[in-house]
């Protein structure tokens, strides 16, 4: 897809961070944009600036994981705007940081259900209108650097994010015969709001939890994503990747050799001499290269031993009172 304007974008998550970004570049590329997030605050900061630039933007209230109100959310996209969307861009996502061990089924049904489930709802709710259309069209989702590495501190986020991942891989070989384009965006730190999600959206049914979470653990994490990339530049690097028709868009300078570096342990898990290879490996420590390339991802222009420190706050670690998870891993 080369040419934006006049035509319908749907954003999810599209009222902060990230996808506010992408709805502010597309809008700019002269498209019709429906905005659709959970958030009233947000949502009110997003139709503000929108109306002050007198764009064609229509916000919705949506969680991603209602169904019905994703049908009902495409419904109102063409009673709005005449047509199903013609980029469908997912970026609504959450996380939470804990020990694997520690995880609890709440943990894994919330975290899974906003990012592999509403990814899944978006596309069974709008591929079908879009192949229906007949006018092509494209469709992304805001993935994550973390699908390509397991993160025991992260693991049902990394999980969500490698499964979304394998699945827009198969709709991007699917969808070619009908005109459809398919991308996934690979961003590692964001300069974004996601750490507000699991004192602020997570779901009262769903609020057991294993992992060690307050309001010092969340303040730590919005410090962090200071340093992560601007919602704007990596809507460019979206909106580049579409007009070359790329599937993997990793917005850095270096990101072909990030995926290389981390991929290769595959190869030394495939056999006996691989495994000590790997062994040998972690022992050392990072190569110039691996740190430089490290540094980028995260955001971090500075230098290594200038990276922010990590406040003893118990960020990452369990709840206290989870006997079963070692002591130096509990809060």
């Amino acid at each position: 897809m080369k040419d934006f304007t006049g035509k319908v974008a749907f954003i999810t998550g599209g009222a902060s961070g990230a996808g506010f970004g992408q709805a502010q570049i597309f809008s700019e590329a002269g498209m019709k944009v429906v905005i659709a997030d959970v958030r009233q605050d947000h949502i009110d900061e997003a139709a503000a600036y929108f109306q002050e630039k007198g764009a064609p933007v229509h916000i919705i209230k949506l969680d991603v994981t209602d169904r019905a109100a994703f049908a009902a959310a495409a419904d109102e996209t063409e009673r709005i705007f005449g047509a199903p969307p013609e980029l469908l861009i997912m970026t609504a996502g959450v996380n939470a940081f804990g020990p694997v061990e520690a995880s609890t089924y709440d943990d894994f049904d919330w975290v899974i259900g906003v990012n592999f489930g509403g990814v899944i709802n978006g596309l069974i709710t709008f591929v079908p209108r879009m192949i229906k259309a007949g006018k092509g069209g494209y469709i992304a989702a805001t993935v994550s650097y973390g699908a390509f590495g397991a993160a025991p501190v992260v693991a049902p986020y990394s999980a969500s994010k490698a499964a979304v991942l394998n699945l827009m891989e198969s709709y991007f070989l699917a969808l070619k015969p009908y005109g459809i384009g398919v991308s996934a965006l690979c961003p590692a730190n964001i300069k974004s709001h996601i750490y507000d999600a699991v004192l602020k959206t997570r779901p009262n049914n769903l609020k057991d939890t294993g992992y060690n979470v307050s309001e010092e653990t969340q303040e730590f994490l919005s410090y962090a994503h200071q340093f992560g990339i601007e919602p704007r530049v990596l809507a460019e690097w979206l909106k580049k990747g579409i007009e070359n028709e790329q599937f993997l868009i990793l917005p850095y300078e270096h990101g072909a050799r990030m995926i290389e570096l981390d991929l290769r342990r595959f190869i030394d898990y495939a056999s006996p001499e691989g495994m000590k290879r790997l062994d040998e490996r972690m022992k050392q420590p990072p190569t110039k290269e691996q740190l430089a390339l490290s540094l980028e991802k995260e955001g971090y222009e500075m230098k290594p031993d200038a990276a922010p420190p990590m406040p003893d706050v118990g960020f990452g670690k369990a709840r206290a009172d989870l006997d079963w998870v070692a002591p130096d891993r509990r809060a």
